[in-house]
């Protein structure tokens, strides 16, 4: 049930683009996503098209900055969110070198009748 926007600056070849991915549905998968559930946007963009403060909080965002949001079934403990940014972070170190500063995660939480999955049904409404 999870739906993925990851964006970006201009600029990766397709097979970094495809690690992002993979490291994000790896840890939502961590979280009890269900297998095979992967929907994902992965959207690049000029420097004007993304705009990030470099600075916020403290912290020291490079060009590779990353933005992720996730769109998924309200219910997960606080823990879970916590332990899902940080396997976010560490997959996408491992797998392109990310630095984690250089990752932003937004979580969105909706009722499972927010979804359509396809055929015009709402698969997971009760």
């Amino acid at each position: 049930m999870p739906f993925v926007r990851i964006d970006l600056l201009r600029g990766k070849d397709s097979s970094y683009r495809s690690k992002l991915g993979k490291a994000v549905y790896d840890a939502l998968s961590s979280i009890g996503a269900p297998e095979n559930d992967r929907f994902q946007v992965i959207a690049e963009h000029d420097t004007d098209g993304l705009i990030f403060d470099r600075t916020y909080l403290g912290i020291d965002r490079g060009d590779n900055f990353v933005s992720v949001q996730i769109t998924f079934n309200e219910g997960r403990t606080l823990d879970q969110k916590k332990a899902l940014y940080k396997a976010i972070v560490k997959n996408m170190g491992d797998s392109v070198g990310m630095r984690p500063q250089d990752v932003f995660v937004n979580l969105v939480e909706t009722k499972k009748e927010n979804w359509s999955f396809g055929n015009g049904e709402a698969q997971y409404a009760t």
